[in-house]
């Protein structure tokens, strides 16, 4: 079990995905917040006044993308780490958003593995 366990945001509009990798998280002693959208996890920063960071976020969803929530935060006076999961398979996608910020971006579908190692690097950076 990990010592002071870290909070991770998991933001994905589809519950299947949100459920999945809450569990996965949860498993290894993570704290996990789920949201369903980035403004529905932007307007609950907003009103509880979170401190530091670590975001698992799809990229595409309706409304505010990951990328719309990536410059939100960066906007923002919060310390943040975002580690995208995405669908898209654009090869010029991964390295765009490391580029701007982000920690990882993973293909769905991906390998807990991976996701967890990029959890580890995200958490170092936060």
């Amino acid at each position: 079990m990990i010592e002071n366990p870290a909070t991770i945001c998991v933001i994905d509009d589809d519950p299947a995905v949100r459920t999945a990798v809450a569990r996965l998280l949860q498993s290894e002693g993570y704290v996990v917040q789920r949201y369903a959208s980035a403004t529905e996890f932007l307007e609950a920063r907003e009103s509880k006044g979170f401190g530091p960071v670590c975001v698992v976020s799809d990229l595409s969803m309706p409304g505010l993308s990951g990328l719309d929530l990536q410059n939100a935060l960066a906007a923002s006076d919060t310390e943040y780490a975002i580690v995208f999961i995405t669908g898209q398979r654009d090869s010029t996608v991964r390295p765009r958003l490391i580029a701007q910020g982000a920690v990882d971006c993973l293909f769905k579908p991906f390998e807990p593995t991976d996701l967890l190692q990029a959890l580890n690097t995200a958490l170092r950076v936060s």
